[in-house]
């Protein structure tokens, strides 16, 4: 796996690629310290510190810590420069014939202190409710993620590559910059992916907060390339495409208007009967109803999409509104898009779980913006790493009664335990003494050190 002391030293095949990101976007000296920075966060639990990463690894790692804090704080490098690259590495191993699945949405990181950047009030989406908002102080971050479904899950795995920072519109005003919605944020990091990924394809999946007009705007403007799919308001503005300039005053700009989405899915509208997608990788019967129409807003024009009304035949999910900003797309392929949706949320709690999200302390503008989105990396790290690994090499899975799929704890566990044999105790002359042990010895010792949860 990864070695520790000399980052400069190449890695095992598994490791290799995401080695190659570091010497492709740091100098050497930083690239050989963000190395030893990742292998030691790989079988760290807790907080994800940089002092508590090195405790991890001790005097294997060389140089004073300060060095290494300085990889966040003051080293020169891009994070969305790496991210763009941890982005080509993961669509790379996708068919060139098919659309990347992306995903995206926002999560509160909680961060005490006072003179922390960027850090504000928001709404917390998880204890949140229809008639409470639970507020909490810290940081937004507006993630966006590849879908890729791996031949040992039976879902697909949200694996993050672009995360910025939101800034509120009082620390925006206070710092002259312009305010950027959460909306506008993403539609940054999509351009940014439809520009350093040429010739891919892409449908994007967000929850109602990233289905504005706005970003369905930015959506059809690219949509020789780009597909949003999203949540539609019942009571949008549908009309039909404006008809010809008839030469007399201005110039129509939208056409008959069409019945709004709960009128035409009202109890006497008639619904195909089809088993679509579902959350968690399962398959659902549900009634849909919709149509290609024109979505306007005054000022902002007609954009064009096919709406969908969902009805969950089992009772246990509300009727939703869905649509595409690619009239082409099938109804039942609208759903199985939006319902893929849901991984990044089982990403975010797998984060907190496991990998130390909300943990980290940096105050100053650069730790802040990068230490939570290397987080975010080390996520997809971990599972291509554990595809990496061969089949009977994948070890520390955790089993009980009805556990039928390898989950993100696994994966951890399996490459946890890869870095503290291949890494860690190699690097520090006990690679041969840990074989010589009896087998429930070092199996006990290495589920210590690597645990799965």
């Amino acid at each position: 796996m990864l070695t520790v002391r000399d980052g400069r030293r190449a890695p095992d095949p598994a490791a290799a690629p995401l080695f190659a990101l570091f010497a492709a976007e740091f100098t050497a000296p930083t690239a050989a310290r963000a190395h030893t920075l990742l292998t030691a966060a790989l079988p760290t639990t807790g907080r994800r510190t940089v002092a508590g990463v090195l405790r991890t690894v001790r005097h294997l790692a060389p140089g004073h810590a300060t060095a290494y804090r300085r990889v966040l704080s003051r080293a020169e490098w891009s994070g969305l420069a790496l991210g763009c690259a941890l982005a080509r590495l993961v669509v790379a191993r996708l068919p060139a014939d098919a659309p990347v699945l992306l995903v995206g949405d926002d999560t509160v990181d909680g961060h005490t202190g006072r003179t922390v950047y960027g850090k504000a009030r928001h709404r917390d989406p998880v204890r949140s409710s229809h008639a409470f908002t639970a507020w909490r102080y810290g940081h937004r971050w507006v993630v966006l993620a590849v879908l890729v479904k791996f031949p040992f899950a039976t879902r697909p795995w949200a694996l993050p590559v672009l995360i910025d920072l939101y800034r509120s519109e009082a620390d925006d005003l206070a710092r002259g910059r312009p305010h950027r919605t959460p909306a506008q944020v993403m539609c940054a990091l999509l351009r940014l992916l439809l520009i350093r990924l040429p010739g891919r394809r892409f449908v994007f999946a967000g929850d109602s907060a990233f289905g504005t007009h706005e970003v369905a705007r930015f959506c059809r403007r690219h949509r020789g390339r780009l597909t949003l799919v999203s949540k539609l308001h019942p009571e949008a503005n549908l009309y039909d495409p404006p008809g010809p300039y008839r030469g007399v005053g201005r110039p129509p700009v939208k056409g008959a208007r069409r019945a709004k989405p709960s009128q035409a899915s009202g109890p006497d509208a008639r619904r195909d009967e089809l088993t679509v997608d579902w959350y968690g990788g399962g398959r659902r019967q549900v009634g849909l109803v919709g149509e290609a129409a024109h979505w306007f807003k005054s000022g902002r024009g007609l954009v064009e999409l096919r709406w969908v009304s969902v009805q969950d035949r089992t009772g246990t999910h509300r009727d939703e509104y869905l649509y595409a900003t690619d009239p082409a797309l099938t109804p039942a392929q609208i759903v199985g898009y939006y319902c893929g949706r849901w991984n990044i949320e089982t990403t975010f709690q797998e984060m907190r779980a496991h990998l130390g999200l909300e943990t980290t302390r940096g105050r100053c503008a650069k730790t802040v913006t990068r230490a939570a989105p290397c987080l975010f990396g080390l996520y997809t790290a971990v599972a291509l790493l554990y595809e990496a690994t061969p089949q009977g090499e994948r070890s520390g899975a955790v089993a009980w009664p009805g556990k039928a799929t390898v989950t993100f704890s696994d994966a951890l566990a399996c490459v946890r335990r890869r870095t503290w044999c291949e890494g860690v105790l190699r690097q520090a002359g006990c690679g041969s003494g840990l074989a010589e042990l009896p087998e429930p010895i070092r199996e006990l010792l290495l589920t210590t050190l690597a645990p799965a949860a």
